[in-house]
């Protein structure tokens, strides 16, 4: 997922954004600090508290960011006139696509560290993961529409299992330093979706 770039004060607290999401898609929240992020830009944390007043306000920040430029990654997947099964394979390969750049999901490297998070995080991150799970529904029964999907779930218990293994399957992948385990993975989810 690419930055937007702004100039000014705006450009400063998307890199100061770009620095924290690495940290927290390799090392984890709880893992870094500001003094992390302040040695990276080359400047004092008392710079960062101007942009972001608290670690809290960041990991929002950070989580609001993600989601929206999920969201508009789906967007462009559901706006291709594509069956559903197409589009299905697309949404796993974004996560493949993080995979591959030796991250994890920002939300799912969250998750793992749900309880010691600020209320508003976890918060954030419950919408995160509503927000897929309502997107991957609505695919699964455009996916009984148009025959490309086969499944007698429903397709809500269906959509949480499907968030669930990709989740699972990276951190897997990522604890072996194995992205085939990964692949495997999806080939059999979408192998169990008459895929």
């Amino acid at each position: 997922m690419q930055m937007d770039r702004h100039h000014g004060s705006g450009e400063t607290s998307e890199r100061i954004l770009d620095i924290a999401q690495q940290l927290v898609q390799t090392r984890g929240y709880n893992a870094f600090s500001y003094a992390d992020i302040a040695a990276a830009l080359q400047v004092t944390k008392a710079s960062l508290h101007y942009h972001f007043p608290s670690k809290a306000s960041l990991g929002l920040s950070l989580i609001s960011r993600y989601e929206h430029r999920f969201r508009h990654l789906l967007e462009i997947i559901a706006g291709k006139d594509e069956p559903a099964a197409e589009q299905l394979r697309s949404y796993m390969s974004v996560y493949a696509g993080v995979l591959a750049d030796h991250r994890m999901c920002l939300c799912g490297m969250l998750a793992a560290e749900f309880e010691t998070l600020p209320k508003p995080m976890q918060s954030a991150l419950d919408h995160f993961f509503g927000m897929n799970e309502t997107w991957l529904e609505t695919v699964l029964r455009n996916g009984l529409q148009d025959q490309s999907l086969r499944f007698d779930e429903e397709p809500r218990a269906l959509a949480q299992f499907i968030v669930a293994a990709l989740e699972g399957a990276m951190m897997l992948a990522r604890s072996h330093a194995d992205d085939g385990r990964f692949q495997a993975s999806v080939r059999r989810l979408l192998a169990g979706l008459g895929i």
